[in-house]
């Protein structure tokens, strides 16, 4: 499709997607959210993309829901949960939904689902300059996109509980000393270190990456006992298939290795 307020390009096995509203510093529409769900599908289905970086044009990665129309947060009355969620600018696919790792390079503020986005990454490189803020309970409103389950597995729930419940603004520094992101750097290295990191994954099997990423996201509700067995189901499938067999060739040969197994044709239908 043709993209109005993103960008999306693939160079080097890495699809990049950038907000693309400057003028408003990138600010979140339901337009957005429909371009950004299916620009992650595409990324999806293409065997050729090995990781997906999100980014935002300008000085900012995503200031927030634009608040310049007064519908913003106008419930729709559809239905379906599929349409009112969409009135709301919910995308309806999310990073941690498809099978490929997607890092979010947070180049400079994000503010309320600026932030709650990007924490539905797999991996967040932030400036550390940035302004970060889960502004919604200063808005009247709440954090939205799993915030709740995300920030309480990944931060704990005293540290966790500080930012949705007071809404305070901290800096992209103390987004990482929170083990909410996983480097803070100045603004102008956040998006060249983020695809040398996109670049690390052509190392590695994309089917075997995409299982795994799987099992670290339904870790977040699942029990240790139901990861285990998934874990055990898909290691006992893994073990048998070629790219196990290229992956230890490959280490002893001392190469590169030669991947045969594709996502969008060998994912195995095992985690139902």
């Amino acid at each position: 499709m043709a993209y109005t307020e993103i960008i999306a390009e693939v160079s080097e096995g890495i699809a990049t997607i950038t907000l693309n509203r400057p003028q408003a510093m990138n600010s979140w529409t339901r337009q957005m959210a429909h371009e950004m769900s299916e620009a992650l599908l595409a990324a999806d289905s293409d065997d050729d993309v090995r990781a997906v970086v999100i980014t935002g044009a300008g000085r900012t990665f995503c200031a927030g829901a634009d608040l310049s129309g007064a519908s913003t947060f106008e419930v729709g009355k559809a239905p379906d949960l599929e349409t009112r969620r969409a009135s709301l600018a919910f995308p309806s696919v999310m990073p941690w939904q498809i099978r490929k790792p997607v890092i979010a390079a947070i180049n400079g503020h994000a503010i309320g689902v600026g932030i709650t986005f990007a924490m539905n990454c797999d991996i967040r490189l932030v400036a550390q300059e940035a302004k970060i803020q889960f502004a919604f309970v200063r808005r009247g409103i709440t954090p939205e996109l799993s915030s709740h389950v995300i920030l309480t597995r990944v931060a704990g729930l005293a540290r966790a509980a500080d930012l949705p419940l007071t809404g305070r603004t901290i800096k992209g520094s103390e987004l990482m000393e929170m083990g909410l992101a996983s480097k803070a750097l100045p603004a102008e290295e956040v998006l060249p270190e983020a695809l040398q990191l996109a670049r690390e994954f052509h190392q590695a099997a994309p089917v075997s990456v995409a299982l795994s990423k799987r099992l670290l996201w339904d870790s977040l509700t699942d029990g240790v006992a139901d990861v285990d067995a998934k874990e055990f189901k898909i290691f006992e499938w893994v073990c048998s298939q070629p790219d196990a067999l290229e992956g230890v060739l490959s280490f002893l040969e001392k190469r590169a290795p030669q991947w045969k197994m594709s996502v969008k044709r060998d994912y195995p239908d095992l985690l139902k």
